[in-house]
């Protein structure tokens, strides 16, 4: 066990009233969002486009964030056990008839579901305000891998969406899963998606002046993606499933927006 990091923190901040619990995953959830708006509101700025037009979108986002989140990991991970309890899907607690009540959250959502959410909730936004769809989605690509990053160190919090055993020096002992050292897998996807924002950013600036609207969208898409699918190699299964699968869910789910990406850079990439 020298050499390896052991954690054990308890996920849980405090609990008020012994009802509702904050954790640090809500926390680092909420902080990523603010940085998110943060980033593309500096840009909306340097184009003098009105804040009040982000303001709106962000409030399409975060519900089409956690709505789509919440979905995908339902009708992805779970289908069987949210068909026979669908309230769960919905509501951030559990009680049953007889059984005592507790707070949960929204334990359970998937990023996959997440970016479709965003991709609904920007369209819906985009005709109400008669904005162009991929100009939007440029720049909301940007923000979106810090977002993704925080929340992955929430991940990391709450000692979950963790890797395969390993022996390297990287490894990482979970001790509210058990005694083993294993890849930090929620710490690779963290430091990849920060390096996602840094290259979307740096091709933003290089690239704003040029007419190709949806190219960073669709690197974003390739990017961020493509490290999905390679890091889930060192991650885990989900759900028990999978352990039958060539490829996981989340691979699976992965392959259509790296397709994407590649069919945005291809088409837009003309006009470099």
């Amino acid at each position: 066990m020298i050499g390896y990091i052991t954690w054990n923190i308890d996920p849980e901040i405090i609990n008020l009233f012994g009802l509702i619990s904050i954790r640090y995953y809500g926390v680092f959830f909420i902080t990523g969002l603010l940085l998110g708006y943060y980033i593309v509101k500096q840009i909306f700025n340097g184009e003098n486009i009105g804040i009040e037009n982000l303001d709106t979108l962000t409030v399409y986002i975060f519900i089409g964030t956690i709505i789509g989140a919440r979905l995908g990991h339902c009708l992805f991970y779970e289908p069987e056990y949210f068909l026979r309890n669908p309230l769960e899907i919905i509501l951030p607690f559990t009680w049953k008839i007889g059984d005592h009540f507790e707070f949960t959250g929204y334990r359970g959502l998937a990023s996959h579901g997440g970016a479709i959410g965003v991709l609904l909730a920007t369209l819906i936004y985009c005709r109400k305000k008669h904005f162009n769809f991929l100009w939007v989605l440029d720049r909301v690509a940007i923000a979106t891998p810090v977002t993704g990053a925080f929340i992955r160190l929430g991940n990391f919090m709450n000692s979950e969406i963790i890797g395969n055993p390993t022996n390297s020096n990287f490894g990482v002992v979970f001790q509210k899963v058990d005694l083993l050292p294993r890849h930090p897998a929620q710490l690779y996807e963290a430091i990849a998606y920060i390096l996602i924002f840094l290259i979307l950013l740096w091709t933003f600036n290089k690239l704003k002046k040029s007419n190709n609207d949806g190219y960073i969208f669709g690197l974003f898409l390739v990017l961020l993606f493509t490290i999905r699918f390679v890091i889930e190699f060192f991650k885990i299964n989900q759900v028990e499933f999978e352990s039958e699968m060539l490829l996981n869910v989340g691979q699976l789910l992965s392959i259509p927006f790296i397709i994407m990406g590649i069919g945005l850079m291809i088409w837009k990439g003309k006009r470099l």
